[in-house]
């Protein structure tokens, strides 16, 4: 069996949940090619991590995998490019992980959809874009066995509209994509790892969600590397559009 080809968006950190799976995947025989957008990370994120993806690209050929990245933003439509870099570089990837995302609070008193329209962009059409471009190139490629993973988030966070907002519709399409890919042998689901410790959880927040989980710790990265490892072997197959929530059973959903 030929070593699968991941491509994985949005490996900017090394606490990130990209990361995480990234290594993850790397130690069980995967070849990966990894987008990351440090300009969002250094104006609009939590810190750009200079040098990062040099270090995760060497750990990563250490550990057996053939490695390729590129800084790539979703919001530029530029998914054929991005698809014509990767088959030159490794080949046509038969994985799909939708890890980049694009977040900013935003509730019922500052509300714009010019707000709104920037998660849209990220979230929804150029994570769209992306994989109905890779879904094309999987079919050319003739590739029977395949996967398309959207990480996504919900609840009832008042302060979290847009995000919320873009994210279920990628949740809502889950299913439906599902049982239009269901012949060309792909399987798609979408999974909140509920609150995950990259680095943005400070000790007042971790106060407040202990007591929200039952094995009282937050999630880690490497909780959510474990399941989505399962989900693109050959024994998660089976796993089929599907809103899979993977946190530990975090009641504060």
């Amino acid at each position: 069996m030929n070593k699968p080809l991941t491509l994985i968006t949005g490996v900017s950190r090394n606490q990130g949940i990209g990361a995480a799976i990234a290594r993850k995947l790397a130690s069980e025989g995967h070849d990966l090619y990894l987008t990351h957008w440090s300009l969002f990370d250094a104006s609009e994120g939590i810190g750009e991590e200079r040098g990062f993806i040099e270090r995760l690209v060497q750990e990563l050929t250490e550990r057996g995998a053939r490695v390729e990245h590129e800084a790539y933003d979703l919001a530029s439509g530029d998914e054929l490019g991005l698809l014509d870099r990767i088959e030159a570089k490794l080949g046509v990837p038969s994985r799909l992980i939708h890890n980049a995302t694009y977040e900013r609070h935003v509730n019922v008193k500052n509300f714009e959809t010019a707000v709104l329209r920037k998660h849209y962009i990220v979230n929804n059409e150029g994570a769209l874009g992306l994989t109905f471009a890779f879904i094309e190139r999987y079919k050319q490629a003739g590739h029977q066995d395949g996967r398309i993973l959207f990480f996504v988030s919900g609840g009832a966070d008042a302060n979290n509209l847009a995000y919320i907002a873009t994210k279920g519709a990628l949740i809502a399409i889950t299913p439906a994509l599902a049982n239009g890919l269901g012949e060309y042998g792909i399987s798609v689901n979408a999974l909140d790892p509920g609150p995950t410790d990259t680095g943005w959880i400070n000790d007042e927040l971790r106060e407040h969600l202990l007591p929200l989980f039952p094995y009282k710790r937050v999630g880690t990265p490497e909780d959510t590397a474990l399941f989505v490892s399962f989900l693109m072997g050959r024994d998660g197959a089976w796993v089929n559009g599907q809103h899979l929530h993977v946190d530990g059973g975090f009641t504060g959903r």
